[in-house]
């Protein structure tokens, strides 16, 4: 007779059902997770700040870059439907129509940093993962002043896309980077002891 399969069995860990779930469990954490902190505001200078860019970069860490894609995809897929997760919504309009907005760019390009980010931080120390991450933005500001570019003079641009939005942006990243080495610091400490 067949026993079922119990959580710490090899069958119950190679189910793809049991593995399927798990993935929309962490998909939905995560999109959670980033409209969380697009929500939040932080009062900063030279203006408040969201903790999205923080979250975007310590999931692609954490997760590698498929599961970063799919956290990203599912996150624009859910804005795209209309559902208010991102930054100002619904108060600055909600669905494709806020996609295609000043800060569509921007989401986009958050979209290819997850996957870049996920991808090279991964074995890297706290510098690493650091300078991994301030190069994941690069395609974040490309594509979201292009997307500005559109809705306000050319002359302004990185003034009001850029300028303002990257010391805070690098601190958020610095924080990610040296709270994983801290964090990684701790588990090496618990299983030595």
């Amino acid at each position: 007779m067949a026993h079922p399969p119990t959580p710490d069995s090899s069958t119950a860990i190679h189910n793809p059902a049991i593995k399927l779930a798990k993935s929309g469990l962490l998909i939905l954490a995560g999109v959670a997770v980033i409209t969380a902190s697009a929500k939040i505001t932080v009062p900063f200078w030279p203006v408040p700040m969201t903790l999205q860019t923080m979250a975007i970069m310590a999931i692609a860490v954490a997760s590698g870059p498929r599961m970063a894609l799919a956290i990203m995809l599912a996150y624009l897929g859910a804005g795209a439907m209309g559902l208010p997760v991102f930054a100002g919504t619904p108060e600055r309009g909600i669905g494709i129509a806020y996609m295609m907005g000043p800060t569509g760019g921007y989401l986009a390009g958050y979209l290819i940093s997850a996957g870049l980010v996920g991808a090279l931080a991964q074995g890297r120390g706290a510098f690493g993962r650091f300078i991994v991450m301030m190069g994941g933005m690069i395609p974040v500001y490309l594509l979201g002043l292009a997307g500005l570019s559109s809705f306000v003079p050319s002359e302004q641009v990185l003034a009001l896309g850029f300028t303002p939005f990257i010391l805070g942006d690098t601190i958020k990243i610095a924080l990610v980077a040296f709270g994983f080495a801290a964090v990684n610091r701790l588990k090496s400490r618990h299983a030595v002891a």
